[in-house]
């Protein structure tokens, strides 16, 4: 398997089973991986308490293993981009 260690390395695709073929002997380096994970500039944060049905979470940890991420910093991505997408969509009405 080849690791990619730079965005650069990253060919264009014509088409999805070009790409798929591709990521079946390919994978992203973690630390690239996690360098690319949005950070956003506010410092502070509030802890709040959900609560998740034990098989929700154990999937939502499966899912975040295989992106090579936090699975909290995942959910918090998930969140940002929903929120994004909301408001987006208020704007137009």
């Amino acid at each position: 398997m080849k690791v990619l260690q730079d965005w650069k390395d990253l060919p264009d695709f014509d088409d999805e089973k070009e790409e798929a073929a591709f990521w079946q002997n390919h994978m992203i380096e973690p630390h690239l991986m996690n360098a690319s994970i949005h950070k956003p500039t506010v410092r502070e944060s509030t802890t709040i308490t959900l609560r998740f049905d034990p098989q929700m979470l154990s999937r939502i940890k499966r899912i975040a293993r295989s992106r090579y991420l936090n699975y909290q910093s995942m959910m918090k991505q998930w969140l940002s981009e929903r929120v994004e997408k909301e408001l987006g969509n208020s704007k137009q009405d």
